[in-house]
């Protein structure tokens, strides 16, 4: 797909009357106005707990929770509750991504992700990149056990010996309102003549091989192709509200927009983004909620929403049609959904616990925001959780190995949220980690290569390193879930510089996909961008050749072979690290490291293919690594950080220097 820059024409609230972007010449004989709520997540990722957080009241850090299936569930209650007092039509929308992400997903792969969700009253969820986490006949018993549908217009499952015969992913489904009561259609061509018709059609990335590699046998459609053809396949059905549920990033989203004719609103996923301006509590202002996107045709208009991560928040919009299906307004917000149990040190001890008059304040500030509310958790929910998953979950989580004296963020991309432009404080450690036990006797001895230095994908790193003690677990259940084994990589420093420059260069659009960001071990950069959100340059890059306590720092040389460690997943060149791909077609020198059997065994690459579809696939010397095989053990990429924490930090701190500076354009 062709990305371009949208053209946007109007922001929330903003009158739209006029505009005949969703007008069909079969239109439903319902000619009358027509108002749709859409309450939405995205990005959930087995988020079943509340998630250690903070915001500010004034000047005052006060340290809470916010999410969590349980109050996500009493909030989106609450929604249809008012919706149904007022007799208003509702929708209840997920953006992708409900896989993944916790100690949950790890122990359960995926059936508490279908116990948990089909208890909270969903209509339709995207399919997302990290439902391809597992393998497609888990993810297929999961989209036959849950009692909603799976979305994706832009998918062909006819060669896929897994979901071929799937009924629940289906590329649409089509919704007759009468106020608050509605109904799944299948009779397109007989239509209700007496009620509101509505559609929303799923959209998944085109490249998703490259994201995702267990994809099976599915064919991954051209997004802006696919998606003009469902809406004007739609409009010949005389269905003239259209809604997209994606799981392709905002700045995709916004893209598509400019580029597909019809579309009324996009409720989006993947990139994590908690749209809205959320400078009242000290944090960032992600762009503009609902904003409106010109099509293509210079008249239609299509409305962006998205709703950050991990159940944290829940978005709440209400298009508004004329009688022709045309949008008339669009507007909304999102909302964080917080205990009321505040303290002011991260570390939550009962000392920190705020007063019961401080907490009053906090109420009542949270009381004047319309972007936070305090959500009690849905009691049943919450004892079903904790009940039937949380024991065996809590017993999971093995020694401890470190205590963190404070709260260690991790954001993806610098400056996101309030960070600085050094970003992550939790991807250098982990970077540092895989390096340090990459480098080790032990492992060099038996991989026959020594590594130099470290790369981690942001999106690879996937929570905060909570203030206290820090177990085995945090790391291997939580932190790093994905169970990738280490790979060291030689690579040329010309290579590592066109890596680095590249993925950052994708993740500079406002609202793309930052989980390519590279974070180095061993290894500093400054990126600075010359054109704002466009391209820029790789200013300075330099490896260590002292200790990682006490570095001493040279120019990275293009000519210079360099031993790079990291994670499997992105040594093979998914999720864009392209430039890896590329440098082990013909030829690689890489080294895989699992346990057979307990024992630390190297498995040699020879080069990398590329199939049909765009799936990367690693060929080796001889043995392959099999991670199905009950006789291997495969997270070393969580085993290399757990090893270098419990050496090296009994007390865990962020580094004392930075590794990554990414100057934006003011």
């Amino acid at each position: 797909m062709k990305f371009t820059k949208p053209l946007i024409v109007l922001s929330v609230g903003l009158a739209l009357a006029g505009c005949n972007s969703s007008s069909s010449d079969n239109k439903t004989p319902l000619d009358t106005p027509f108002d749709l709520t859409i309450a939405h997540v995205n990005d959930t990722h087995s988020s079943f707990d509340p998630v250690k957080s903070s915001f500010k009241v004034d000047k005052t850090t006060v340290y809470n929770e916010f999410g969590g299936h349980p109050r996500l569930l009493t909030e989106v209650n609450n929604y249809k509750a008012e919706a149904a007092e007022n007799n208003d039509s509702i929708l209840f929308l997920h953006g992708g991504d409900a896989w993944q992400g916790s100690a949950y997903f790890k122990l359960n792969e995926g059936k508490m992700n279908a116990d948990i969700l089909s208890q909270m009253g969903l209509d339709a969820m995207a399919l997302g990149n990290h439902e391809f986490d597992l393998d497609n006949e888990k993810l297929n018993a999961f989209i036959d056990s849950i009692n909603f549908p799976v979305l994706a217009a832009n998918i062909d499952t006819s060669n896929d010996a897994d979901l071929k015969d799937q009924t629940n992913l289906k590329p649409y489904m089509v919704y007759a309102f009468d106020g608050n009561t509605k109904e799944v259609l299948t009779d397109l061509d007989n239509l209700p003549a007496d009620k509101h018709i509505a559609a929303v059609f799923g959209l998944v990335l085109d490249d998703m091989p490259n994201i995702a590699p267990n994809t099976g046998d599915i064919i991954f459609k051209d997004m802006v192709q696919s998606a003009q053809a469902t809406v004007d396949m739609l409009h010949g059905k005389g269905i003239n509200k259209i809604i997209a549920v994606t799981h392709i990033g905002n700045a995709i989203d916004l893209d598509i927009a400019s580029q597909v004719n019809g579309i009324d609103l996009i409720v989006g996923g993947h990139s994590h983004t908690l749209l809205g301006d959320f400078t009242n509590l000290g944090m960032a202002n992600n762009g503009t909620y609902a904003e409106i996107v010109t099509n293509p045709d210079g008249e239609g208009l299509t409305c962006v929403v998205q709703a950050g991560e991990y159940a944290q928040a829940i978005g709440k919009t209400t298009i508004a049609f004329n009688g022709q299906g045309a949008i008339t307004h669009c507007n909304g917000n999102n909302t964080l959904l917080s205990n009321d149990e505040f303290y002011d040190s991260p570390a939550r001890d009962e000392s920190n616990k705020f007063s019961e008059q401080e907490t009053a304040g906090v109420v009542s500030f949270i009381d004047g925001q319309e972007n936070i509310a305090v959500v009690e958790e849905h009691e049943k929910l919450r004892q079903h959780i904790d009940t039937h998953y949380k024991p065996a979950v809590d017993e999971a989580y093995g020694e401890i190995i470190s205590t963190a004296p404070s709260e260690i963020k991790h954001e993806r991309r610098p400056g996101d949220n309030g960070f600085d432009k050094h970003g992550s404080d939790v991807a250098p450690i982990v970077a540092a980690g895989q390096y340090y036990w990459a480098a080790t006797t032990e492992v060099s001895s038996v991989a026959g290569l020594k590594a130099d230095l470290s790369l981690v994908g942001a999106g690879g790193v996937r929570t905060d390193i909570a203030a206290g003690d820090l177990r085995e677990g945090n790391i291997s259940l939580e932190l790093l879930p994905f169970s990738n084994f280490m790979s060291i990589v030689p690579l040329q420093g010309s290579v590592i510089k066109e890596l680095i420059t590249s993925t950052v260069s994708a993740t500079l659009p406002t609202g793309s996909h930052a989980g390519k960001f590279p974070y180095g071990g061993n290894l500093r950069y400054t990126f600075t961008e010359n054109n704002a959100g466009i391209d820029g340059t790789l200013t300075s890059i330099e490896v260590n050749k002292g200790s990682l306590d006490t570095p001493d720092w040279e120019p990275l040389l293009d000519g210079t072979t360099y031993n790079v460690a990291m994670n499997n997943y992105n040594a093979t060149g998914n999720d864009g690290w392209t430039p890896l791909f590329e440098a082990q077609k013909t030829s690689s020198g890489r080294v895989d490291l699992a346990y057979v059997n307990g024992q630390l065994t190297a498995f040699a690459v020879e080069r990398i293919e590329e199939d049909d579809n765009g799936k990367y696939k690693v060929i080796y010397e001889n043995e392959s690594v099999d991670c199905d095989d009950s006789s291997f053990s495969c997270n070393t990429d969580a085993q290399a950080v757990i090893n270098y924490i419990k050496a090296n930090h009994p007390i865990l701190q962020p580094m004392s220097y930075e590794t990554v500076t990414l100057e934006r354009v003011e």
